[in-house]
């Protein structure tokens, strides 16, 4: 099965080459980091996580997803790396291509690209993102960094980006690039993977509903002329229930993305995700 684990908010106090080279040993299949760059301390926009939208503490403790993955890329040598997710609006594309392509390719072509567009209106806009259409430029900057990661001399012209031709290396170890894992439950989100993306990385989805939009990815799939086949569903932040995770996969995932239980020490932690692994991979 393939299982992996997210990182715990905090995301900074355990060691991520420890987190990555327990995980890896354990046989865990990946290895996510999310990514919130700063939090506003005045915020109007409701967390989607809970039932109040009270916005967590702990959302202003996010490590840098690509520093982190990188020091546990070079602690392990087969786990998978992925950002879920990458607030895509919040970035530069430019130099967002070259981190990606840097990681994958110092990694052996180990990086999952977990992209979404946010729900936090003013740390968007802060950052420089159009919130109103975020979905609209994240698809434009993923976009504009396939051709910086495909070709020798790329240039783009779009409504939010707009560059004449440059060179932009490395490139990835994967080819053509790292794939592109669409996050979130917007209601187009499976036209958005099937038209420019390689995945789907939902949250909170039941059996039943991962049923349906597998069925529906599949069909949709086959009318633009793409294999099903090739467009991955990983079921993110679950817990460790394996009865949950047999049935996710069942109806149709991939893969499942365990959450474990903040620790605040690395020996508390390597107990915390040994209790996963037994739970759920033996």
């Amino acid at each position: 099965m393939n299982i992996g684990v997210s990182m715990p908010l905090p995301a900074y106090t355990i060691n991520a080459a420890f987190m990555a080279r327990k995980a890896e040993e354990l046989g865990f299949d990946s290895l996510w980091y999310g990514e919130h760059p700063v939090m506003p301390v005045e915020s109007a926009s409701p967390f989607p996580g809970s039932d109040d939208g009270v916005i967590p503490w702990t959302y202003s403790h996010f490590a840098d997803p690509y520093i982190a993955l990188a020091q546990a890329s070079g602690a392990t040598s087969t786990i998978k790396l992925g950002t879920g997710i990458t607030l895509v609006p919040e970035r530069n594309p430019l130099i967002l291509a070259k981190e990606v392509a840097t990681l994958d390719l110092l990694s052996g072509g180990r990086f999952l690209f977990g992209v979404g567009a946010g729900w936090n209106r003013e740390e968007t806009e802060l950052l420089g993102g159009d919130f109103d259409h975020r979905w609209t430029q994240v698809r434009e900057a993923v976009e504009a960094m396939k051709e910086l990661w495909t070709k020798e001399e790329a240039e783009f012209h779009g409504r939010y980006y707009d560059f004449p031709p440059v060179r932009c290396y490395p490139k990835p170890a994967q080819k053509p690039h790292p794939p592109v894992i669409l996050g979130g439950m917007a209601r187009n989100v499976l036209r958005r993977i099937v038209a420019w993306g390689d995945g789907w990385l939902p949250n909170r989805i039941t059996t039943e509903r991962l049923r349906e939009a597998r069925a529906q990815l599949d069909a949709l799939a086959g009318e633009a002329g793409r294999d099903p086949a090739s467009l991955t569903i990983t079921v993110s932040g679950q817990p460790a229930d394996r009865d949950l995770i047999e049935s996710l996969l069942e109806a149709g995932a991939n893969g499942v993305v365990v959450r474990p239980e903040y620790m605040e020490t690395e020996e508390d932690m390597g107990n915390e995700l040994e209790r996963i692994a037994e739970a759920v991979l033996v």
